[in-house]
């Protein structure tokens, strides 16, 4: 039986950059930059404080979001590129992921223009909150292993793949909510919560939160609720929406990048005993029905029904592993192939002792064995939920 599968909250339009070191070299020689101003916490008004903070980002090998001052800044930084322009925001692109096996889903839009009418996949369908027309694109800065620019006399390159994504988008920033999304959770099966790390208005977040607190409860009983977590713009809204979404969802999931904000504090991710404390610590902080955390080594269910969800902790990686390997452009034959491949050997190690120390109550699966090419770094997250929440349907891997 097809279920229905409701994607919240809010989508994008994006402008995916290529890493081009002879751009950014010019961008470095004309505004004089210099290696020790280099920062990611600077705040970005202007094209020169947005290269200054994506050479930090990618000397650290690091990625991020952040808030930009003016989408002319963006539009004046991805003209100095070749550019695609696609869709993001975590539940456009999980639909999007779970259009490759041909699930379609709702997705509830702030914000619509025509690239989104053009760009969503058959299958899926909309409704959205917005009165009418508008852009506001996403910038999202893509770099690989190795990927180099010279500032000074010092060489920059980068130790990891990864993306930093930079964003002024007043409908995502508002995040209203439709006066049809109470009927769609009327008929839901899942119900995907996402796109609340973008707000800056206080009142704002909490009327939202406290709209989604009114409308979570017409789902039917035995629909399931999950909240994707994000990097806030504002950290101490977090915290606050934190509190709300553990209470009312039941699966509440993030990546290791979240999970050390939550922590405040940094844990490797293989070493069996600084993770125990971590989740022990992750569980104290949120107490929800289930907890997962994704990483690039291993993705792991925490909680008493924790078993429960091996499949769809296996859903997300092989989706996340097939967008790894093959981008946008994957098909469902690349999806079965990507399943097949072996195990990360590290991250089997730390699956099975991880879960000795927690009695039944964390299922942990290894990350595969990959090493593309040309890895694609955007969107990898938001695949997982689209392989989680795949799988939760009991249609498909």
């Amino acid at each position: 039986m097809t279920q229905n599968v409701v994607l919240g909250l809010g989508g994008t339009v994006d402008y995916e950059i290529m890493w081009d070191s002879s751009v950014m070299d010019e961008l470095v020689l004309s505004y004089g930059i210099v290696p020790e101003e280099l920062s990611r916490t600077v705040p970005v008004q202007t094209e020169r404080d947005l290269t200054v903070t994506l050479l930090a980002f990618l000397r650290d090998g690091v990625g991020g979001e952040r808030f930009i001052a003016s989408s002319d800044v963006v539009e004046a930084f991805a003209a100095r590129f070749e550019k695609r322009v696609t869709l993001g925001g975590t539940p456009v692109r999980a639909a999007l992921a779970m259009a490759k096996l041909g699930l379609g889903s709702t997705v509830h839009l702030v914000s619509i223009d025509d690239d989104v009418r053009r760009l969503l996949p058959e299958g899926c369908t909309y409704v959205c909150s917005a009165p009418g027309d508008s852009t506001d694109p996403h910038l999202i800065v893509q770099f690989s292993q190795g990927d180099a620019v010279r500032v000074g006399d010092v060489v920059l390159q980068a130790p990891h793949p990864n993306r930093v994504i930079y964003t002024n988008d007043p409908p995502n920033t508002d995040m209203l909510l439709s006066d049809q999304l109470g009927g769609l959770l009327d008929g839901a099966d899942v119900f995907l919560v996402s796109g609340l790390n973008v707000m800056n208005d206080a009142e704002a977040l909490n009327q939202r939160l406290q709209e989604l607190r009114r409308l979570i409860p017409r789902l039917s009983p035995g629909a399931r609720v999950v909240y994707e977590d994000a990097g806030f713009h504002i950290p101490e809204f977090g915290e606050r929406v934190r509190d709300i979404m553990a209470e009312v969802v039941d699966v509440y999931s993030m990546n290791e990048d979240e999970m050390h904000s939550h922590l405040h504090r940094t844990t490797d991710l293989l070493d069996v005993a600084a993770m125990e404390r971590a989740l022990r610590d992750i569980q104290a902080v949120i107490p929800a029905r289930i907890v997962v955390i994704h990483s690039k080594y291993w993705s792991l269910a925490m909680g008493p029904e924790a078993a429960d969800y091996e499949r769809s902790l296996a859903g997300g990686i092989n989706m996340a592993s097939s967008r790894f390997c093959h981008g946008d452009d994957f098909t469902a034959g690349d999806h079965h192939a990507v399943s097949q491949l072996a195990v990360s050997a590290a991250g089997a190690a730390f699956s099975k002792s991880i879960e000795q120390r927690f009695n039944g109550t964390v299922r942990c699966i290894p990350a595969l064995a990959l090493d593309p090419a040309s890895p694609t770094t955007i969107g990898l997250g938001d695949s997982f939920v689209g392989g989680f929440i795949a799988a939760l349907t009991k249609e498909t891997l």
